[in-house]
């Protein structure tokens, strides 16, 4: 998994940092579900059914209703959105066939992808950084909260990606976007309750669109999902041997019916049989 690795985990640096830097336009996270669509079924002969295809639109349209208020396009901010969408629905897609292909657990793959993700992003996120914000981000002056928050980030961010790693190889890059705007709509819900954010009629429309869209997808994932086929266990075939053996041997009946077992084998009586046993 050498070269194939190495350009995974470039892949996916580069598809997070971008991402973040595009993250201002709720459609970059809008398009990754339709564009994963389409690369899955070019590429790796996926199929979706008509029904899935449609479960997804009723999401989409959802969470677009509930979150999009104000759209504004520019050239740089659509090249990045762009580039975000494509790199990061390959990650996403290679993260799930490599652990599929190859056997490995998710916990594994992480463990062969930080050291390629923290010095990429050790080398390009300073000039990055720089070039967005136009200060340098030695220059800041670090104190002990800084410091502590951002270990408390790093912190999170490991966990986010272990739980993305695990999500995305034991279900599929689109299940994981799924959750990813049941997230979104949590958010807000979440931010009505408890931090009283201003939350209209139209929010709770798209909400519940995309409730629905989010329901209908897990049913027909369920029903179409090919039955895993069953096998039965190494004990319970013991059991099934088991209990098809005689209980008094070959030798025993012999005896009964006037034969001779031979002179030099022992009679093979079970010791429970009163029977055969002495007064």
């Amino acid at each position: 998994m050498g070269v194939t690795g190495e350009k995974f985990q470039l892949g996916t640096v580069g598809a997070l940092s971008l991402s973040v830097v595009s993250s201002v336009s709720i459609m970059t996270k809008l398009a990754i579900i339709p564009c994963t669509v389409i690369l899955e079924t070019l590429f790796f002969r996926k199929k979706f059914s008509r029904n899935i295809q449609l479960s997804l639109s009723v999401l989409l349209f959802g969470v677009g209703v509930a979150t999009v208020t104000d759209l504004q396009l520019n050239a740089v901010g659509s090249v990045l959105s762009l580039l975000a969408i494509i790199t990061t629905c390959i990650a996403q897609i290679m993260t799930n066939t490599i652990q599929k292909k190859f056997k490995v657990s998710s916990t594994q793959l992480l463990y062969q992808s930080c050291p390629y993700q923290a010095l990429t992003l050790f080398i390009v996120g300073p000039f990055l950084d720089g070039f967005l914000t136009n200060q340098n981000v030695f220059a800041f002056d670090y104190t002990s909260q800084v410091v502590f928050f951002i270990v408390l980030s790093c912190l999170i961010s490991v966990s986010v990606n272990f739980s993305t790693f695990l999500v995305i190889g034991k279900t599929s890059p689109v299940t994981y976007q799924v959750l990813g705007h049941l997230k979104t709509c949590l958010v807000l819900a979440f931010g009505y309750v408890l931090l009283h954010d201003p939350f209209s009629w139209r929010n709770i429309l798209g909400i519940l669109i995309a409730v629905i869209g989010m329901v209908s997808y897990s049913y027909f994932c369920t029903k179409e999902a090919p039955p895993k086929p069953t096998e039965a266990s190494p004990q319970l075939n013991q059991v099934k041997e088991s209990e098809s053996d005689p209980l008094i041997s070959d030798s025993l009946s012999t005896a009964e019916n006037g034969g001779n077992a031979g002179d030099d084998e022992a009679l093979k009586v079970p010791m429970w049989s009163s029977k055969y046993s002495k007064a």
